[in-house]
């Protein structure tokens, strides 16, 4: 093993769950370690070797969160990965159960899985084609396992119909119970995880570097996302993109309050039309009385 590229203790580490960060992780000849181990602990067996489809960032522009910083590869048996790491929300809708989200990931998967050629081939030839999803946010508040993979399955008993396309969901929002346990008994992708949600956490950066010393690959991504850390453009260009984010995020709940209002105020005229008193349409739409009584007026 090379000399341990553990995290220093005093310094700040770019985010590993920033899509752009964790792309730059992955890619490029040196990397090759972390991407056979992380792709090896999603799909639960040992990979020998992965190739890169997509091996190009998007450009540099501030707006560029509106492209895709997925990690597009092809593993030893021709089965093919989408990795996507997924820690802004904002395209959910309120109270939208993250539906847009799942809906993306099941048109990646399916993109992805119908772009093979079957020429010569029996559809159950086609390789197998994974979806994966590092979420920085919960997106299963019913289920406490972090880790949530999906198949074909019949409705009536559950049973598997196929394999042959699989959607997974790593939600790395729940991890608290995973940071108790001694790092000899964790599993790869426990371990990779925590790398990912806490390497730029210094209340964490023990039990990161920990983490670090266990496995080898994990070691490589350590040095290269101090590498990242380190350089002045690639911070540059994350924090204009995290205020670009912030920006658009504010807008966006401004632009709800907006609407949601509106519709108070339109639930409160049709109300009085009806004579209903001003505190009861208070009430029920949520409306001050003073801001009732000015519509009245």
């Amino acid at each position: 093993m090379c000399a341990m590229a553990l995290l220093p203790m005093d310094v700040d580490i770019l985010p590993a769950y920033d899509d752009r960060v964790f792309k730059k992780i992955m890619l490029g000849k040196e990397a090759a370690p972390a991407r056979v181990s992380i792709v090896s602990a999603v799909i639960g067996r040992r990979v020998t070797d992965v190739i890169v489809r997509n091996s190009e960032l998007p450009a540099d522009d501030t707006e560029e969160k509106a492209q895709r910083f997925d990690l597009n590869c092809v593993i030893d048996d021709g089965s093919q990965l989408n990795i996507e790491m997924q820690s802004s929300r904002i395209a959910e809708k309120p109270g939208g159960g993250h539906l847009n989200l799942i809906g993306k990931s099941v048109y990646y998967l399916c993109d992805l899985h119908s772009s093979q050629s079957s020429k010569g081939k029996s559809y159950d030839e086609l390789a197998k084609t994974y979806q994966v999803t590092f979420c920085g946010y919960t997106v299963f508040p019913n289920r406490a396992n972090f880790i949530n993979g999906i198949s074909l399955r019949h409705d009536d008993d559950n049973e598997l119909l196929c394999d042959i396309i699989r959607v997974v969901f790593v939600e790395l929002s729940k991890l608290h119970e995973i940071l108790k346990k001694p790092i000899s008994e964790m599993t790869g992708l426990e371990k990779w995880s925590i790398f990912l949600r806490y390497a730029e956490s210094l209340d964490y950066r023990n039990i990161v570097n920990d983490v670090i010393k266990s496995e080898e690959a994990l070691n490589v991504a350590s040095e290269l996302l101090m590498s990242i850390s380190q350089d002045e453009r690639e911070r540059a260009i994350f924090m204009s993109r995290r205020k670009f984010q912030s920006d658009q995020e504010s807008n966006l709940i401004k632009s709800r309050r907006t609407g949601r209002q509106e519709a108070q105020f339109e639930i409160a005229r049709n109300l009085l039309q009806k004579d209903m008193p001003s505190a009861e349409i208070a009430d029920v739409t949520g409306l001050t009385r003073e801001e009732v009584e000015g519509l009245r007026n």
